[in-house]
């Protein structure tokens, strides 16, 4: 099985990356053969736009079958589903460890895209109009 994976290097021992489409290098692994087949930088890191979509084209043309990311826009998630790829959610580590935790049955695969969309209002507020009051009020003007 190839095996994609987000990372901060180029190398099994490096981090596994915080973000799939904006991560510094991909990773493909082949697990049949126990080793790196590909080790390349991201070009869409930087883009302004695309870069979950540019992501997801890169893991189909390295015709992998699984990828590993920490969380993934709707826009990639859609293009990895679309081509029957599976997502898995990794954990912090290296990349050997994601790949370990993979193989041993300990990731969870993706129900949906993560990471992005809309809020989901869990901040101190939670949008209930609690911002205390504090503009004092002492405009005097003649109405």
């Amino acid at each position: 099985m190839k095996i994609g994976l987000s990372s901060d290097g180029n190398s099994l021992t490096d981090h596994f990356a915080s973000n799939f489409g904006r991560c510094s290098y991909f990773i493909v692994y082949d697990s049949t053969a126990q080793e790196v087949r590909t080790a390349y930088s991201n070009t869409a890191q930087n883009a302004a736009g695309g870069a979950g979509i540019q992501a997801a084209q890169s893991m189909i043309d390295n015709q992998v079958e699984t990828v590993i990311a920490p969380q993934m826009g709707p826009n990639a998630w859609n293009v990895l589903k679309g081509a029957n790829i599976k997502v898995y959610t990794g954990i912090t580590g290296s990349i050997q460890e994601n790949i370990d935790a993979l193989l041993a049955g300990q990731l969870t695969e993706m129900a949906d895209a993560q990471g992005v969309g809309p809020g989901r209002g869990r901040g101190m507020g939670r949008g209930q109009g609690r911002g205390m009051g504090r503009g004092q009020g002492r405009g005097r003007g003649n109405f």
